[in-house]
């Protein structure tokens, strides 16, 4: 028995490391946690120093409740070197990969939590690259936000 506890311990950062390759290093993870109203500004931002032909991924990080159905959104404007270079509408349930995910639904009523891939951009020229982001829902008012945050990845 110690042996294998050995042998775990010994593996654990090969592990981490295994699950990187696959899901790509984190540089980046914005907060936002909260509904914003659509007409306001941007909650949550990040500057990162990207170089022409990174991919830079983005996955969600959520964990709410709800009755009946819900629409969510991570608005996303993109600038580089203060120049606005693209928009970015992001449905955090629309995922190509999901990690840890929990869904129950009882009586109308989601638990829903998750941790999936939403989409990639590659990066055209070198530059300071900013990303402010809020997040919108279509009128629910049983939305509770547990956690919403937009992580960055490489």
């Amino acid at each position: 028995m110690k042996n294998r506890k050995s042998l775990f311990i010994f593996l654990l950062p090969f592990l981490f490391y295994a699950c990187e390759a696959i899901t790509g290093k984190e540089v980046a993870r914005l907060p936002v946690n909260f509904v914003s109203n659509p007409d306001s500004t941007l909650v949550k931002e990040t500057t990162l120093d990207l170089k022409k032909d990174d991919e830079i991924v983005f996955w969600s990080d959520m964990d709410i409740e709800y009755e009946g159905d819900v629409q969510l959104r991570f608005l996303v404007l993109a600038l580089r070197d203060t120049v606005v270079t693209g928009n970015l509408e992001i449905d955090p349930t629309d995922k190509d990969m999901t990690m840890g995910e929990t869904r129950v639904t009882l009586m109308d009523k989601t638990t829903w939590s998750f941790s999936g891939r939403n989409t990639r951009i590659k990066i055209d020229r070198d530059g300071k690259y900013t990303f402010k982001t809020k997040l919108v829902s279509s009128e629910n008012p049983t939305l509770k936000i547990n956690k919403a945050e937009l992580v960055i990845k490489k």
